[in-house]
């Protein structure tokens, strides 16, 4: 066998590094590697935020105010509290594809800054990509961009297309399909009755919310499933490839397909109310 040079030694060596090296994405990061549960996953267990990091304006990962915490006893058993304090979100360390996501939660007593005498707000962000605080050009913003899982005062279940920006500052938009109509104020409501639509920003109401709502504290509709004052109420996510359906205290009030995004983070929004998870769990689908 002839002898080789040193330089084909060298490019030999750096077209294998090469191939070595994951792909980036557009946004500027390696693709997920996303788990699908196979089991049940309980993300809150029961006594720390071990499975999860905290994100917020201007503090970014330190949480001198204590925002998230666990408490020993709400209504008899421990659970996650999330004073609303300040903006951001607890943010799973590892992302997800393919399950169903249980959540129970329950109102505090507390508001705060702008939103004292607003309706009580807050969200699961659902697919949550990129890196934290991308909401913002500057990443200095509350969340990533995802699909939101709305929790709000009489908005319990609708859908929020969450944008965010990538390392090379392109503003990524999510998108999904959804079956809705317009109401009387022109907005977006799911509707399984309705003309599909794909939509890449703004909300897609939950088929019940009110067309009065107002965001003021307390604010509950006449059709509202969310379980009234500080009673627990349940969330369900079933998130399988690109379809999502959303369901509260088990009647089914969300749903979209072909969403652009299948996998990512879950983080749980601070949004100026005090708010409590007691259950917080991925299941495998059948």
């Amino acid at each position: 066998m002839g002898q080789r040079s040193a330089g084909t030694i060298l490019a030999g060596s750096i077209a294998l590094l090469a191939l070595m090296v994951p792909p980036r994405s557009l946004s500027g990061q390696a693709p997920s590697q996303a788990i699908t549960p196979t089991a049940t996953i309980n993300l809150f267990d029961g006594q720390s935020l071990a499975n999860f990091d905290t994100w917020l304006v201007d503090q970014h990962e330190a949480d001198t105010l204590g925002v998230f915490s666990v408490v020993d006893d709400i209504d008899g058993a421990p659970a996650i509290r999330i004073s609303g304090q300040q903006w951001g979100g607890l943010l799973t360390k590892e992302a997800y594809r393919d399950y169903r996501l249980i959540v129970e939660y329950r109102w505090g007593g507390a508001t705060w800054g702008e939103r004292k005498m607003r309706a009580r707000d807050s969200g699961v962000l659902l697919h949550a990509q990129g890196r934290p605080g991308n909401t913002e050009e500057d990443f200095n913003g509350p969340w990533l961009r995802s699909i939101e899982f709305q929790i709000i005062e009489g908005g319990v279940g609708d859908i929020i297309l969450v944008a965010g920006y990538g390392d090379d500052g392109e503003r990524i938009l999510p998108s999904l399909k959804v079956t809705s109509r317009t109401d009387r104020d022109g907005e977006n409501v799911y509707d399984p009755r309705g003309v599909p639509k794909v939509f890449s920003s703004g909300r897609i109401n939950w088929w019940g919310r009110s067309e009065d709502w107002e965001d003021r504290l307390g604010m509950r509709g006449s059709q509202d499933v969310e379980s009234p004052g500080l009673e627990w109420t349940r969330l369900d996510a079933v998130v399988d490839g690109r379809n999502l359906t959303f369901s509260v205290n088990g009647k089914r009030v969300n749903a979209g397909s072909e969403s652009s995004v299948t996998d990512g983070k879950i983080m749980f929004q601070a949004e100026g109310a005090e708010i409590f998870f007691r259950r917080i769990d991925l299941e495998p689908l059948p």
